[in-house]
């Protein structure tokens, strides 16, 4: 009798273990058609050990075991991105970051996103190039970049942001990273992605890389050849841009935050029939400063 009750609580604790795992698996994903190719095999994973453990079927056993395993080699391909990134959390311990939890000093106030937004829209009325790294909830840490930057550890303002974004500067180049009301380092140097090379500059580049591993941060892309302004988030890219629309988007991205509208007109006018550029500056003063003036 115990041995049986023991069998059963086993059984239960599994399927317990296992319906937790795939909630947090579905909680973290947003994308429609992500989530009905995870709902999808998900099912196959359910019905191959419902069929090996209650039904004498060993070749329909087979079969499904096979479906499972061309399955899982298809998602390993499509989902390669996230999976490393999975990888990159369990290895390094950030179980917050998997859970959707992020810290307090990850949390932006309504005047952390009029900051951005003011220093954006200067930057791009004077063609200034710049790449902010807005930190949601990654816990972004040295590790993750290609070279870290100078500690900067300062409270965010639009005045420090123009100033790390000036043309005369060995800072200019790199991206500057934001946690909540801080601005934690500056000169950073992003992976890039592989997405869009014919398509956008090493800037651009930079911006989607970052997003792409990780799906808690924000770049904010302003374009020194035509003053555009960009928004990447998970690996898609939005630009044009107004300072209007790029509020919108931090608030939504932040937490539907109500704050007034910042709109420069001068910065406005320079995003609203933007000139196509092929190339943007690439963020590397530490690769290769002859690099400096291009776009």
């Amino acid at each position: 009798m115990n041995f049986w009750g023991f069998i059963n609580l086993k059984v239960v604790f599994d399927v317990l273990f296992a319906a937790g795992f795939g909630l947090l698996f579905f909680a973290r994903v947003k994308e429609k058609r992500t989530l009905w190719l995870l709902r999808g095999y998900l099912f196959l994973v359910s019905l191959a050990w419902f069929v090996q453990r209650y039904a004498n079927l060993p070749l329909t056993s087979k079969l499904i075991d096979a479906v499972v395993l061309a399955c899982s080699l298809s998602l390993a391909i499509l989902w390669q991105g996230e999976l490393r990134r999975l990888m990159e959390l369990l290895g390094t311990g950030r179980l917050t970051v998997l859970l959707g939890n992020p810290p307090k000093e990850f949390r932006a106030n309504g005047n952390s996103v009029n900051q951005l937004v003011e220093a954006a829209g200067k930057l791009s009325q004077n063609r200034r190039g710049a790449l902010m790294v807005v930190d949601l909830g990654s816990d972004l840490r040295p590790e993750d970049f290609l070279y870290s930057g100078i500690n900067i550890e300062a409270q965010l303002s639009t005045d420090l942001l123009i100033n790390l974004f000036a043309t005369d500067t060995p800072l200019h180049d790199g991206a500057v990273l934001v946690k909540g009301d801080k601005i934690i380092s500056a000169g950073v140097i992003l992976p890039l992605s592989r997405q869009g090379i014919s398509r956008y500059g090493t800037r651009h580049l930079a911006a989607l890389g970052i997003t792409e591993r990780f799906d808690r941060c924000i770049c904010i892309v302003v374009s020194e050849e035509t003053g555009t302004l960009s928004l990447a988030n998970q690996g898609k890219l939005e630009r044009p841009i107004t300072s209007s629309r790029l509020q919108e988007l931090l608030n939504e991205f932040i937490g539907n935050i109500n704050t007034p509208v910042v709109a420069k007109s001068s910065a406005n006018r320079n995003v609203s029939s933007p000139k196509k550029s092929t190339t943007d500056i690439i963020p590397n003063i530490a690769i290769d400063k002859s690099l400096r003036n291009s776009d």
